[in-house]
């Protein structure tokens, strides 16, 4: 179980930064289908070409808490998931559905309650057999990225990502601390103290003054704040 309940994607993003581990982002405008909605678990690939066996030969090996991602090719044309398909992950055990393409039954998926996040609905659904590749159930694309098993996806508001499965405790652990930070700013702003006063900005200007190459990353690293990362 992954415990990314006190977390955001901007946060792990940040903390991959601070680590120097690169993150795989999803292509941005993919969103869940009832705001709000989050999701963080092993990746359970699959392939669509047409036909929702795919997705029923996916659940025979989910475990308990894995995320179902869809590699539709990031196709407009066609509607991959419905509600039956949801239905049947939450049988399976698996935590949610992941995208590249898209949905429909927007009203029955809200009902059902279990997180998707797609790139919108079409009422449509495929007209189409493909052919069918032996890394059907192997691996997913998901945009420019290629993912499996081995990997951990995160998902929220703010979009989509992936991260390899072993770098993941050390990803979350500087996550929690960048969040604290991040936190103890904003109440300070709120309570009056700008955030230029915390981030001690007018120093940063007179050393990058001296230093051109001088960045606002790193002074923030060493005045102890958080914003970039």
């Amino acid at each position: 179980m992954i415990d990314f309940a006190d977390l955001t994607t901007p946060l792990v993003a940040d903390a991959c930064v601070r680590a120097g581990v690169p993150p795989r982002f999803a292509p941005a405008g993919v969103r869940p289908v009832v705001p709000g909605s989050r999701l963080a678990g092993r990746v359970l690939p699959a392939r669509h070409y047409g036909s929702v066996d795919v997705f029923l030969e996916a659940y025979d090996d989910a475990r308990p808490g894995d995320v179902l991602v869809v590699d539709n090719g990031g196709r407009t044309d066609e509607a991959c998931v419905g509600d039956l398909t949801v239905l049947e992950a939450v049988a399976a055990g698996v935590a949610g559905l992941v995208v590249w393409g898209l949905h429909r039954d927007t009203a029955e998926l809200a009902e059902i309650g279990a997180p998707v996040f797609s790139y919108g609905a079409l009422p449509a659904g495929p007209l189409r057999v493909d052919e069918r590749e032996p890394e059907a159930l192997v691996t997913a694309r998901f945009g420019p990225h290629l993912v499996g098993a081995g990997d951990v996806v995160f998902a929220d508001d703010d979009g989509v990502l992936f991260l390899a499965a072993d770098k993941v405790d050390e990803v979350l652990a500087l996550a929690r601390p960048i969040r604290h930070t991040e936190r103890d700013q904003a109440r300070r702003i709120t309570a009056g103290e700008t955030l230029r006063a915390q981030t001690r900005f007018a120093d940063f200007l007179a050393v990058r003054a001296q230093d051109p190459g001088y960045t606002f990353r790193a002074h923030l690293r060493r005045v102890g704040g958080a914003i970039e990362e």
